[in-house]
């Protein structure tokens, strides 16, 4: 990523204030206009030294990690700090991301904010469009670090014309979990899960029965992205929102329909439960034995396999399509790290080295095991940690796999829109409305395409 300068206030509030009038689910860019000549002054160099400083550096660091997420982050602070004299990080929580992106937008014009933010995946296109930033590739050119060390498909999705604007840090995708107990009773083999529409379909009516359903999804928008992705195919126009700006929404395509069709069949027939848009509900219901299969994130899988530990058996499988599709994958989901650019040189690059801690093989096998995010260093899967914990967890292997086996390609690399927040819960209700008999998929999902494209537009005129 470029060092770019700050817009105005007025562009930059208008901006952030297009992304953030809807927050996103509860439940994972175009060109960026900058140059060269944008870059800030102060942009660190390779002769930048913070061990040269008399005293420590404080980097500030806002984040959206709760609970026991929370304690891994404040984990790997404190070990940091530990580690050397030469900076010292403040993690801070900040609430949900988009409580943190409304704080940094109050505090863009007076250094009151961050030097490092935590941003979630579909906050990309705004982060770059903000000029707030100062991009990673900058440190990984000044220090000459080596990018290959981590998983290409991860860096994929933050990547804009060949350039790395953040750097990766926690990171999930969609897999199907399934009850293998239940899968006996009904007479399929539990080491055989479906893998495509069609034999998701045929697995749900034989495990309908009893009361219990063969299968629920939870109404959320990222699955929608990852069903698209899954085909080959891109959600917005333009590459994904990546050869240029995109302008224009794909929901509404063969994609789109094919899929809402399906589940809304599924529905219909009674082999899928609509128990809404909160997958902590779907997951319960799975974890309760009332249903067989259900999509959730990779980070779920430590939680799902304890909670039916003396219950049942929890089975893995890669994100379903099509039987016909085309070749694609998985997008990744979780949230990245930026670098501010209206703070010191010394800061920023304190930042960056706090950033170079967190992509060693150690960090990645203590923060991938204790949180079930996947490890971005290749190298993570190395360390005894990881081989210990795969064993204990042998059902995270298809994720690993389902990562490693997706197809680079513009639809797998991610759709990118400032208004990504508002779009997936418009996207949401069109799911919605098509389940429950409202719309018909195509009228649903066209109605989707619409409101999101003119949401498009409103935001680009806010950006040059």
């Amino acid at each position: 990523m470029k060092s770019l300068k700050m817009r105005s206030s007025a562009l930059a509030m208008t901006a952030l204030m297009v992304l953030l009038t809807s927050a996103c689910g509860s439940k994972a860019e175009t060109t960026t206009t900058s140059s060269t000549a944008d870059t800030k002054a102060s942009t660190p160099s390779a002769t930048t030294d913070t061990k040269k400083s008399a005293e420590p550096v404080k980097v500030i660091w806002w984040h959206s990690m709760s609970g026991e997420l929370g304690k891994a982050v404040d984990k790997l602070v404190a070990d940091f700090n530990a580690s050397q004299k030469n900076v010292i990080v403040e993690a801070v929580f900040q609430g949900t991301y988009d409580e943190s992106l409304n704080k940094m937008k109050a505090s863009m014009d007076t250094k009151s904010g961050p030097s490092l933010i935590q941003v979630y995946e579909i906050g990309s296109r705004f982060m770059i469009d903000s000029k707030a930033i100062t991009p990673v590739q900058q440190f990984v050119d000044a220090d000459k670090f080596d990018l290959s060390q981590l998983e290409d498909n991860i860096l994929n999705y933050y990547k804009f014309d060949n350039k790395l604007y953040s750097m990766p840090f926690n990171t999930s995708n969609p897999i199907l979990y399934y009850n293998k107990d239940m899968f006996k009773a009904a007479g399929l083999d539990p080491e055989k899960p479906p893998k495509t529409y069609e034999e998701i379909a045929t697995a749900a009516k034989v495990l309908s029965k009893d009361g219990k359903s063969g299968s629920s999804f939870a109404i959320y928008g990222w699955f929608m992205e990852q069903f698209f992705a899954n085909q080959g195919v891109e959600y917005l126009n333009n590459g994904n929102g990546r050869t240029a700006s995109a302008t224009e929404s794909l929901a509404n395509n063969e994609a789109g329909v094919k899929t809402l069709t399906w589940w809304k069949d599924m529905v219909d027939n009674k082999t899928s439960a609509n128990l809404g848009r909160k997958t902590d509900d779907t997951k319960k219901a799975f974890l309760a034995g009332q249903v067989a299969m259900t999509l959730d994130s990779t980070a779920s899988l430590r939680g799902i396999v304890s909670g039916a530990d003396g219950k049942f058996q929890v089975g893995t499988s890669t994100l379903p399509k099509p039987a016909d599709a085309k070749e694609g994958g998985v997008v990744v989901g979780g949230a990245s790290l930026y670098i501010l650019n209206n703070k010191s040189e010394a800061e920023q690059k304190g930042a960056w080295e706090f950033i170079k801690f967190l992509t060693t093989p150690q960090t990645q096998a203590w923060w991938h095991v204790n949180t079930g995010y996947f490890p971005i260093t290749k190298k993570a899967y190395d360390e005894q940690l990881v081989k210990d914990n795969l064993a204990k967890y042998p059902q995270f292997q298809t994720a690993i796999d389902q990562l490693h086996n997706t197809k680079a390609n513009k639809a797998t690399q991610g759709a990118v829109m400032g208004v990504f927040p508002e779009a997936r819960q418009i996207v949401e209700t069109a799911i919605e409305e098509a389940l429950t008999g409202k719309k018909a998929p195509k009228e649903a999902l066209d109605g989707a395409a619409k409101s999101i494209t003119e949401k498009i537009a409103a935001y680009n005129k806010t950006v040059k």
